[in-house]
C-alpha cells in the first residue's frame, strides 16, 4: 500500500509539471518454505471463504489480496489449531490443492518462536530439543541444589530427615533464593519482552498501522480469557484424534492456564506478605497465599495431564510434528512444578515424610528455575505472541478495509 501511494504521490507531482522523482524499491523478504506454502493455501482459502466464520484468521484472510512474510507470520499466530477448517475443507489431502491449514500455521509459528527468540541459539536449541533439555535442566539444576544444601549441611547423608522444622528457609536462605531466582526473571521478562517487541514491529505495519484502541484491548483480553478460538466457530470443541468434536482441549487449556494465574497470584501475593507485612512464608492453610497455590497447583495438574495425552493422540495432520519436544518439554515442566509443589505441601504437614522435605525442595526449585529458564523459547511465548496477534486483529478490524470498503 505505500508504494502504490508512492506511485500516486509521483504521478500527481509530474501531472503539475514537477520532476520526476526515482523511488526505490525495496526488496521483500525471503519466505521460506512453510511461510511459502501458508501464502498458497491462503489464496484458495480466500477465493473459497467456506471457513470465514470459523476463527479469526479467515476474517483477517479476506482484508488481503497477497500474503507478505509479516501477513503470515500474523495469521499464523492468530490460528489457534482448532482442526476445524481441515475438516470442512474440500481441498483438503488428498485432493490436489492439499491445504491443510492447521498444519501449515503450525510449521510458521514454530518458525516464529525461533526466528523472534532473544538470544536466538536458544530458541532453535530448544525447538530441536525441548523435551530432553527440559529434564535434563531439572535433574541438573536439582542436584545442584543438593550438593549446594549438603556442603553446607555437612553431607548428603544429612539431607535426609534433615530438622528443618517446616520451615525450608533454614536450608535456602530467603535472600539466597532471591539471588538465584531474580536474575532468571528478569531474563526471562528481558527475553520475551524483546521477542514480542520484535513480532509487533513487523506485524503492525501489515495490520493497518493503527495504534490499539481500549475498546480492541477489552475484545483481545475477553478472547484470550476465554480461550474463544478453542471452540471450533460453533461451540462444539475442537478436533483432536478423529472427525468427532470434543471440548476437551478447550478444557485442559483452560486448567493450566488458569492454574498458572493462581500460582503466580499466590507467588506474587506471598512476596507482598514478605516485604511490606513482615510476614514470611511458609504459610499455613487457610492464608490466601495458600490456598491461591494449591488450587492453582491442583488444576495445574490436571490441565498438563489433559494436555500431555491429547497432545500424544492428536491425528499427525493437525499440527507440526516436529514440534512435539518442545511441546512435551514445556507439559513436563508445568507438571514437575505443580506436582512437586504439591508434594512439597504434603510433606511439610505429613510427620511421617517429614525426612524428605529438604530432597522434595530442592526438586521444586529446580523445576521451577528450569521452566522460568525456558519460558521465553516454548509454548509460553506462544501464548504471548497469540495475545500480541489478538490485539492487532480486534484493532484491525476496527479499520476500512482496505479492499472491500463498500463493506464497510
Amino acid at each position: 500500500m505505500q508504494t502504490l501511494k508512492s506511485l500516486t504521490d509521483e504521478a500527481i507531482g509530474l501531472a503539475q509539471g514537477g520532476p520526476a522523482r526515482v523511488i526505490p524499491i525495496v526488496p521483500a523478504p525471503a519466505q521460506s518454505a512453510a511461510e511459502t506454502e501458508v501464502a498458497r493455501q491462503m489464496q484458495i482459502c480466500n477465493a473459497c471463504r467456506y471457513c470465514e466464520g470459523f476463527c479469526a484468521v479467515f476474517p483477517a484472510m479476506t482484508r488481503r489480496l497477497d500474503f507478505t512474510q509479516a501477513d503470515v507470520h500474523y495469521l499464523a499466530n492468530l490460528c489457534h489449531n482448532c482442526g476445524a477448517c481441515l475438516h470442512a475443507c474440500q481441498y483438503a489431502p488428498p485432493h490436489e490443492f492439499a491445504v491443510n491449514i492447521p498444519q501449515a500455521m503450525a510449521q510458521v509459528r514454530g518458525q516464529t518462536y525461533a526466528d523472534y527468540a532473544w538470544p536466538p541459539a536458544l530458541g532453535r536449541l530448544y525447538r530441536r530439543n525441548g523435551l530432553t533439555l527440559s529434564l535434563a535442566l531439572v535433574v541438573a539444576l536439582t542436584l545442584f541444589l543438593v550438593l549446594g544444601a549438603a556442603l553446607q549441611g555437612g553431607g548428603l547423608g544429612a539431607l535426609w530427615g534433615a530438622d528443618l522444622g517446616g520451615n525450608f528457609y533454614r536450608l535456602f536462605p530467603h535472600n539466597l533464593l532471591v539471588g538465584l531466582f531474580a536474575p532468571v526473571f528478569l531474563f526471562v521478562v528481558l527475553a520475551l519482552s524483546m521477542g514480542v517487541r520484535r513480532f509487533w514491529k513487523d506485524v503492525k505495519h501489515a495490520t493497518s498501522g493503527a495504534d490499539v484502541s481500549a475498546p480492541a484491548a477489552t475484545e483481545a483480553a475477553h478472547d484470550v480469557l476465554r480461550l474463544k478460538y478453542l471452540d471450533g466457530g460453533h461451540g462444539d470443541g475442537c478436533h483432536n484424534e478423529d472427525d468427532a468434536y470434543t471440548l476437551k482441549r478447550r478444557r485442559a487449556h483452560h486448567l493450566t492456564f488458569y492454574g498458572f494465574l493462581l500460582c503466580f497470584a499466590a507467588t506474587s501475593l506471598a512476596t507482598v506478605y514478605h516485604y511490606v507485612f513482615g510476614w514470611p512464608a511458609p504459610y499455613e492453610a487457610p492464608s490466601i497465599p495458600k490456598l491461591l497455590g494449591v488450587a492453582g497447583g491442583v488444576m495445574l495438574v490436571l490441565g498438563t495431564i489433559g494436555l500431555w495425552y491429547l497432545n500424544r493422540t492428536r491425528h499427525p495432520d493437525h499440527g507440526d510434528a516436529a514440534q512435539k519436544p518442545m511441546d512435551l518439554g514445556f507439559i513436563a515442566l508445568l507438571f514437575l512444578v505443580a506436582a512437586s509443589g504439591l508434594a512439597l505441601w504434603l510433606v511439610r504437614i505429613t510427620p511421617s515424610a517429614a525426612p524428605a522435605l529438604a530432597l522434595v525442595l530442592c526438586l521444586h526449585l529446580g523445576a521451577v528455575m528450569a521452566l522460568f529458564a525456558t519460558l521465553p523459547y516454548g509454548k509460553f511465548a506462544h501464548g504471548v505472541f497469540r495475545t500480541a496477534a489478538l490485539l492487532r486483529h480486534t484493532t484491525e478490524k476496527r479499520q476500512p478495509n482496505p479492499i472491500g470498503l463498500g463493506s464497510d
